[in-house]
């Protein structure tokens, strides 16, 4: 079983998945804070993720991705969305953006206020 593994400012979580699983599905498995405002159904692109590792093992990207990715912030040749990329047989390295970061936090506001009481949140950036 392939593993996925998120990397984000506020933690780093690896599953196992089977062949077929999407990455927002992972991520849900494991706990990782990737945002999914419309649910996972491709109607935004809360779910925009970075693959560092695995890209080319991913399912084929499909026009409605393609289409709903042109609204994220900061796309990038190995930019997905989570709820669209599903998991082949090899190991997937994931950063989560700091656009699906914010909108997890937006969907968890308890979590977002207990960050933003330890200074932990919003994220302080590099000079």
């Amino acid at each position: 079983m392939p593993k996925v593994s998120f990397k984000s400012p506020l933690d780093d979580v690896s599953v196992d998945v089977a062949p077929g699983t999407s990455l927002l599905e992972a991520a849900e498995k494991c706990g990782a804070h990737v945002g999914h405002s419309c649910g996972g159904v491709c109607a935004c692109s809360t779910c925009h993720l970075w693959v560092k590792r695995g890209l080319d093992s991913l399912s084929e990207q499909e026009d409605a991705e393609m289409d709903r990715i042109d609204q994220a912030f900061d796309v990038r040749a190995f930019s997905r969305l989570g709820c669209q990329a599903r998991v082949d047989a090899e190991d997937v390295d994931v950063e989560i953006t700091e656009e699906s970061l914010s909108a997890y936090l937006d969907e968890n506001p308890a979590l977002r206020h207990g960050l933003e009481a330890e200074g932990k949140w919003p994220l302080k950036k590099a000079r």
